[in-house]
């Protein structure tokens, strides 16, 4: 089988697993802090029945965090092996920086929630209220902390900095960092690990309220379902125009320090002033141009640059650069999914606004049980496609990191994860549908 045929097995493969593992962390890094709402309002609620129903929300949700958190810690483990195995050279060259990163999170992240997970999920009747409290926190942080840590060692493989060539006789060709705050803090890293944290926040709240109106769907009397519902609802229509805002701040940055990708997901053949928004078309790298473009004029510079006139280089400014239609598909998915869900959450509001939830809006919010997924993979499918061919910006090309596999052992391991992961997510889907659905637990 050809090279290039087998580097592309060995990219659907890790592809596969690192898009089946992000789908866990999105909901649980968020949904780690719905937790600590619901406890909390549990801990300072006086009326006995606002404890309980407080009490009941917070079982019902937390063992559908600990489904999450397994399911996330498997695929991690799974996704990590395939550095030794798809990409030897990546960890070559860059594991003096990438290895010291990824045990900085098993030192902070992974000990924190290790340790106070069991505490959260099994001590409510074995520590105070307050020392479960102060565990559901703790968990939540590390969370948190974990994809600080993983996502500067992501954006640092995009926008790398801080880094030098260590000498000849001691490893000449691999990278050593110079100064950790500049390899930590990259360009690109405070955009990208808000844009995350706040994608986390959306697809959790959009999670916790799909099935909180399935579950009133079955039981219209559920107060607790309807608590949830609204918690969700509101806490959606407000991180959906921070995400936008954000998203904002990460597309100026990506131009001023990846303007290839920019030119790939707006299919921006030739460079130009004041570059039109294509909305819509089918881009033809072969003709280097958009078929049936769908245009607004201006529209391009004015966004990209927050100038109509503002010059925008192009993919003739780049002789290396991504391929361009799988790039400009999944960033238009992303944008307008992240457009439905502000429609769905501001007008679920408002829907909401006088306690009561109209079946055909139960339905909506059920059909957006994981709309949050669409958006978080289609941004990262932007974000991981759009820097080849590149697997560390300038450095490292993901052709020189592959391994020595061949194509028929990675086209029967590729088979199997698909098989395997097919299974685990429809068995996902299936288990936290009935959990987050099934009745009140009476203590």
């Amino acid at each position: 089988m050809p090279v290039d045929e087998t580097l592309i097995l060995a990219r659907a493969q890790f592809g596969l697993n690192i898009g089946f593992h992000i789908l866990f962390p999105s909901i649980t890094i968020g949904l780690a802090w719905i937790l600590f709402v619901f406890r909390l309002r549990h801990e300072r609620a006086t009326n006995p029945e606002a404890r309980q129903a407080w009490l009941t929300t917070y079982q019902r949700w937390v063992k559908v965090f600990a489904v999450c958190f397994a399911m996330g810690v498997v695929t991690g483990v799974v996704m990590s092996f395939q550095f030794g195995t798809n990409w030897p050279g990546y960890m070559t060259t860059v594991g003096n920086i990438a290895g010291p990163l990824l045990a900085y999170e098993v030192l902070t992240a992974f000990f924190l929630e290790a340790t106070f997970l069991a505490v959260m999920l099994f001590g409510m009747d074995r520590v105070s209220g307050r020392m479960h409290l102060a565990s559901t926190f703790i968990v939540a942080f590390g969370t948190t902390v974990s994809a600080f840590w993983i996502l500067a060692l992501n954006s640092w493989m995009q926008t790398p900095a801080g880094h030098a060539l260590a000498a000849a006789e001691t490893g000449g060709g691999r990278l050593v960092a110079e100064s950790w705050l500049h390899v930590i803090f990259n360009p690109s890293f405070p955009y990208r690990l808000a844009h995350m944290l706040l994608a986390s926040g959306i697809t959790a709240s959009f999670f916790v309220a799909g099935l909180s109106a399935w579950r009133l769907l079955k039981a219209p009397a559920d107060a607790g379902a309807r608590g949830t519902l609204r918690l969700g609802v509101h806490a959606a229509a407000v991180l959906v125009p921070l995400q936008i805002a954000v998203g904002d701040l990460h597309g100026l940055n990506t131009r001023e320090h990846q303007p290839a990708k920019i030119a790939a997901l707006e299919a921006i053949w030739k460079t130009q002033r004041g570059a039109p928004l294509t909305l819509l078309g089918l881009p033809d790298e072969a003709e280097g141009r958009t078929r049936f473009a769908i245009e607004v004029p201006k529209a391009g510079s004015l966004i990209l640059a927050h100038d109509a006139d503002a010059e925008i280089r192009g993919l003739d400014a780049f002789p290396e650069h991504a391929p361009v239609a799988p790039v400009f598909f999944a960033f238009r998915a992303m944008v307008g999914m992240g457009v439905l869900m502000l429609g769905v959450a501001w007008f679920s509001t408002w829907k909401l606004r006088n306690g009561e939830a109209p079946r055909p809006l139960l339905w909506l919010l059920s059909a957006f049980t994981f709309s949050g997924w669409i958006a978080t993979l289609a941004g990262w499918l932007v974000t991981e496609i759009g820097r080849q061919p590149w697997l560390v910006t300038g450095i490292l090309k993901t052709a020189d990191a592959a391994g020595r596999a061949s194509g028929a052992q990675l086209g029967a391991s590729l088979t199997a994860y698909v098989l395997t992961y097919a299974a685990l997510l429809l068995s996902f889907v299936v288990v936290v549908t009935h959990m987050a659905s099934a009745g009140e637990e009476r203590k």
